[in-house]
């Protein structure tokens, strides 16, 4: 069984990894479930392992955090919906790229619920809207990225995880380069005309999960 939690208040980042850090070592000593954690934080900039100086431009003066995770910089704040996934991978099988296809088919699966489109592209890290594949009224040409993945593994126990673009303020994205990838911007489900409450997404996203982690 895994346990569901879901945080109301924003949740410092700080914290988050260090409650994270501890339930990884539970599930390893088998004290404690695997563990699905729904929370937003407060507007902050995290940088993964591969992050680039010039990549933060920061004008709105928000917090930075280096974090262990992969990946380069990201966004988080309101109206983003961030799943931190603790799993156990020694009894789901020894596969990073498998559990990473799996976090993909789980966002995809979940936007389709919404007639989204969203797809993975093997030279640009999370999920994509493509106005060209999608029967909604983009008001963009290009494609844009609606949800990042970054991921952490000790001892095959998984931490970190998703962060799903609901409503956030789109323009703080512009603080970085997000995931060092300059060419391409944001998007939201608000943006693509999708008003959806916080409570609804995560009932389909625990249902989905259901389907991709548990065939």
């Amino acid at each position: 069984m895994v346990e569901i939690k879901k945080s109301i208040n924003p949740v410092d980042y700080p914290d988050a990894v260090r409650v994270m850090k501890e339930r990884v070592k539970s599930i390893l000593e088998g004290r404690e479930q695997e563990l699905l954690w729904f929370l937003e934080h407060p507007p902050i900039y995290t940088a993964g392992t591969s992050s680039r100086d010039e990549d933060l431009i920061n004008q709105f003066n928000f917090p930075v955090f280096a974090t262990g995770r992969g990946g380069q910089y990201t966004y988080h704040g309101p109206g983003q919906r961030v799943v931190y996934v603790m799993l156990n991978l020694n009894m789901r099988g020894k596969s990073i790229r498998g559990f990473v296809n799996k976090l993909q088919d789980w966002i995809i699966l979940t936007l389709s619920d919404y007639q989204v489109a969203g797809k993975a592209n093997s030279d640009r890290i999370g999920i994509w809207v493509d106005p060209q594949e999608n029967k909604l009224g983009c008001s963009f040409d290009d494609e844009r990225k609606i949800a990042a993945l970054g991921i952490r593994i000790r001892k095959w126990i998984t931490f970190h995880g998703i962060s799903i673009n609901i409503n956030p303020e789109l323009k703080h994205f512009s603080g970085i380069v997000p995931c060092g990838v300059r060419d391409y911007g944001v998007t939201s489900l608000s943006e693509l005309g999708i008003e959806v409450t916080t409570q609804e997404f995560d009932e389909r996203l625990i249902e989905n999960f259901k389907l991709v982690f548990d065939e």
